[in-house]
């Protein structure tokens, strides 16, 4: 039988370092992180003038009112506070529907691994917050086995997203 030589101390001190390690990698990485680009490749970026908070609620809003289904939220923000650290606002919000879902995998089982898709609402320095997303159409091109019914519902679902971001972002 192998015994640990961990005591509880000896625990409780790993478990404080390990914690606090990652607190200064969130603290790092954010401390120097800059804005998003005003341009990224194949992604669509869109300034709101809402703070990060009301343009997650208002990036629900519109996904309700769409032909796609929020399936989760996760923010980077919310994690950091129960480390204790502060950090710019920060939400990832994951949608997708059945009825995509079926053509997208009737045109490529591969093409599965980018769904759902993933809307990315990220605070400014000034208050104000972004929406981002990576289109549809850029991610599903890596997927040359889904030919031309992958890239129409690529470019539908670019279609479906730009509404809904350009309905989360009016003033």
């Amino acid at each position: 039988m192998h015994e640990r030589p961990e005591t509880a101390s000896g625990t409780t001190r790993l478990a404080a370092a390990f914690a606090a390690a990652v607190a200064g990698l969130l603290f790092a990485t954010t401390a120097g992180a800059g804005p998003l680009p005003e341009t990224r490749e194949g992604w669509s970026i869109h300034p709101a003038p809402h703070d990060w908070q009301q343009l997650g609620e208002r990036l629900g809003g519109a996904i309700e009112r769409s032909p796609l289904n929020e399936l989760s939220r996760a923010s980077a923000t919310r994690g950091a506070q129960s480390l204790g650290v502060t950090i710019a606002g920060n939400l990832v919000v994951h949608a997708f529907a059945p009825q995509f879902a079926v053509r997208m995998l009737e045109a490529s089982i591969a093409a599965g691994y980018e769904a759902p898709l993933r809307f990315y609402v990220t605070e400014n320095a000034d208050g104000t917050a972004t929406l981002s997303y990576a289109l549809p159409s850029h991610l599903f091109a890596a997927y040359e086995d889904g030919g031309e019914a992958l890239d129409a519902l690529a470019a539908e679902l670019d279609d479906i997203m730009a509404q809904i971001a350009a309905e989360a972002v009016a003033p």
